[in-house]
């Protein structure tokens, strides 16, 4: 046994279940709409691809397809004070949002931002006020000691293609996020492709944080890359021994999700991985095992 997942509806909003104190041990998790995640610590507090405003209703306002909010956003990016990391997986923008990342980064002045380095320049475009200090560019391939208790092993992830820059870096990335003894995967957004279990399976993954919207050719012809379905993330988990997965990246826009009821059915068919549907205002927490469990 790696670790233990317990899930609670912690409080009526995601503000007023941070008021309370971190965990003594392993990790609480709290989802933030479509692929982002809060991760609570005792020492850290890591923010992975939020997506807190309405920067893509703007930008697509009259277009074919709106992206309009299905659901309101769980916290104003600004009220993410006391953050001490802040991943990005990819440049596209409900994952690097300069509308979110602009008051996010203010409210933390001492947070750092870690991103694909094809996508450093970028992020500089979108949040100007940032210094190029606080920015971390990272490649698949590569392991940063972030602290002496945060590791992050950085992998390839597969946004229907294989994407590298002019310098050979990945524009598509996974994190296997090592914290509080546990390590959590946030594959980014991603399809399966070749040799992504080998590149996984040395890393020793409790739990997985897997898109679930799936694809479909007649968003490719719109310019919009799709994921895997929850069968394919269900696998993926089989095939790399993760006892713990949370769907994600639904319920955001009307034309890029899946039905909840869906994957309520699977979670109910599903021990192995243990299958969980992200839900607002809900904490999952993770434990390592004690020393009576590890002897199970």
């Amino acid at each position: 046994m790696n670790a233990i997942l317990t899930t609670n509806v912690s409080a009526s909003s995601l503000a007023e279940a941070l008021k309370h104190p971190p965990p003594e041990r392993g990790v609480s998790l709290f989802w933030l709409g479509q692929a982002g995640f809060l991760l609570r610590t005792a020492r850290h507090c890591i923010v992975i691809d939020p997506y807190l405003s309405d920067s893509l209703a703007e930008k697509y306002r009259g277009r074919p397809l709106p992206h309009q909010r299905m659901m309101t956003a769980p916290i104003q990016a600004g009220a993410l004070s006391g953050v001490t990391h802040v991943l990005v997986t990819h440049h596209h923008s409900d994952h690097l949002d300069g509308a979110t990342l602009t008051p996010l980064l203010a409210a933390s002045p001492e947070a750092c931002l870690v991103l694909p380095r094809a996508a450093t320049a970028l992020a500089m475009e979108r949040i100007p006020m940032v210094d190029r200090s606080r920015l971390i560019g990272v490649n698949a391939g590569e392991t940063h000691q972030l602290t002496s208790d945060l590791t992050l092993h950085v992998v390839r992830a597969c946004h229907e293609t294989l994407e590298q820059d002019e310098a050979g870096n990945f524009r598509f990335l996974g994190y296997v996020i090592d914290v509080g003894g546990i390590r959590i995967f946030h594959s980014g957004d991603t399809i399966p492709f070749e040799s992504q279990v080998t590149e996984l399976i040395p890393l020793n993954i409790d739990a997985a944080l897997l898109p679930v919207n799936g694809r479909s050719e007649s968003l490719r012809a719109q310019g919009v890359p799709g994921n895997m379905t929850a069968e394919e993330a269900v696998r993926l988990c089989v095939e790399c021994n993760i006892r713990y997965m949370i769907a994600h990246h639904y319920g955001l826009f009307e034309f890029n999700t899946v039905n909840p009821a869906m994957l309520d059915a699977m979670a109910l068919r599903h021990t192995n991985p243990v299958l969980k549907r992200a839900r607002l205002h809900t904490r999952y927490q993770l434990e390592p095992p004690t020393s009576a469990e590890k002897s199970e």
